[in-house]
């Protein structure tokens, strides 16, 4: 690992390696985070179909998904004004590898997704931070802008899975140092594609 991360969730900041990435790779950086933002809007989705006996929890996701789609046009409309080529992008590793860890059964299955989306928004969170202030321009007050709303996020899945292992009696804590072990692991490792959440270039 790279050293003490601030975020309170997240166990080693983002790479300094991966923020020269970024700078550099400025238009897959924006391409990806597009497709981050609906993929946002699509997990929330999914999960109020999953859970729809729990009305405050899809009010909570209904909320949020319509902030991540809200997000997905402030970023098409920056791609679009600094003409960038959009383009499909295979996905990197990161969510689909923390998605492995998530039980196939309940009521395990509910707390684990919600520690998923809160660690993805928490790493988001991080990186808007770390990005406004040196990937610069128009990119960079993107960033520093959609940061709270990430902050947000993350702490209303946290708080949605800590309410689902209480009712049900599941160590919230020991599952949620599972996953961010495991997210740390995938940020501070090599990584062979650069993405939004990929690890070291």
């Amino acid at each position: 690992m790279s050293g003490a991360c601030a975020h309170p969730l997240l166990r080693t900041p983002t790479p300094a390696s991966w923020l020269a990435r970024a700078c550099e790779s400025s238009e897959v950086l924006l391409i990806d985070h597009a497709n981050c933002e609906k993929k946002a809007a699509s997990t929330a989705l999914a999960l109020m179909f999953a859970y729809a006996e729990d009305l405050d929890l899809a009010e909570k996701l209904s909320r949020l998904a319509r902030e991540e789609l809200r997000h997905y046009e402030q970023v098409t409309r920056l791609i679009r004004k600094l003409e960038i080529e959009p383009r499909r992008l295979a996905p990197g590793r990161y969510a689909q590898s923390l998605r492995r860890l998530v039980a196939r059964s309940e009521p395990q299955r509910e707390v684990d997704l919600m520690i998923c989306g809160a660690l993805i928004e928490a790493r988001s969170c991080e990186r808007f931070e770390a990005l406004g202030s040196v990937i610069g321009g128009p990119a960079g007050e993107l960033f520093h802008a959609l940061k709270s709303a990430e902050a947000r996020h993350f702490k209303m899945y946290l708080e949605l899975a800590r309410r689902a292992a209480a009712r049900t009696g599941i160590d919230a804590a020991a599952r949620i140092d599972a996953f961010a072990d495991l997210e740390a692991e995938l940020i501070s490792g090599p990584d062979e594609v650069f993405r939004f959440h990929s690890g070291v270039p």
